[in-house]
């Protein structure tokens, strides 16, 4: 991983694509479809913006979180649903406003944390940075599915890195959504970043290989697209068994999406 200040110019970046993704739409295409079922764009941007408050609390207020958490015990899923229900899926420039400000203020909670410091998550306290991480593997997916429901691609650079980094850190999550053993040894990671570059993670001699482009690796992980579908190879039984499984979030897997269903995006 790399520094917080780093982290949190790309986070920036990549939030502030989305802000330009959805600024101009008409109130139709708020409404429009995503490949998520059920899910429109505007639940796709009430969604992003609870994440990005929910992190800010926790980096700010962290008694607020903490009481936040308590509250949501036992039902996690159920408050997040209420706590979307406060978004205002029915006024666009609202929701707009709200995802704006959130973000923003989010952002600017993280990045005044010490970076040897640490934050309260829903598991365990994470350094500004993962969290920061983890921030960019949300807006990557969350942003991945608006951009498919308006049939554009967005820019993908080398913040990617931070998503690839976060993958590998959180590999084991693939395993523990489906109540499987993950295994002692590393992978070791061969990732081609959109520069060019080749970003390698693990030891040289593993056994289990994984390798090919950053896009679709972070496609791969947050299960934007089907394994069938991307340039991402494995090389031992249980890397190749991992790219059925893999996902860089706690948590139920989601349905995934189907081989073939964005052919089209492709050519």
């Amino acid at each position: 991983m790399t520094d917080l200040k780093t982290v949190i110019a790309d986070l920036t970046a990549e939030r502030e694509q989305i802000d330009r993704l959805v600024a101009g739409m008409d109130d139709a295409r708020w409404r429009l479809p995503t490949p998520a079922p059920g899910w429109t764009i505007a639940d796709q941007v009430a969604h992003l913006a609870f994440i990005y408050r929910l992190a800010g609390t926790a980096a700010s207020d962290a008694a607020a979180f903490q009481a936040l958490v308590e509250r949501a015990k036992g039902d996690f899923n159920g408050a997040v649903s209420a706590a979307l229900r406060e978004y205002p899926r029915d006024a666009p420039r609202d929701l707009l406003e709200r995802w704006r400000a959130e973000s923003a203020a989010g952002i600017a909670a993280l990045a005044a944390v010490p970076e040897d410091g640490t934050v309260p998550w829903l598991v365990n306290p994470l350094p500004p940075a993962i969290l920061g991480c983890a921030g960019i593997m949300e807006t990557f997916a969350h942003g991945q599915d608006i951009a498919d429901a308006l049939g554009v691609r967005l820019e993908r650079t080398d913040r990617l890195v931070h998503l690839v980094g976060f993958a590998i850190l959180t590999r084991d999550f693939g395993y523990q959504a489906r109540d499987l053993t993950p295994p002692d040894e590393e992978f070791r990671f061969e990732i081609t970043a959109p520069s060019g570059e080749l970003w390698a993670f693990g030891p040289e001699d593993a056994a289990n290989r994984v390798s090919g482009s950053a896009e679709d690796f972070c496609l791969l992980v947050t299960r934007r697209r089907h394994r069938g579908d991307l340039d991402v190879t494995a090389a031992g039984a249980e890397a190749d068994r991992w790219l059925d499984i893999a996902q860089a979030y706690r948590g139920p897997a989601g349905e995934g999406r189907r081989r073939g269903q964005f052919a089209a995006a492709r050519t």
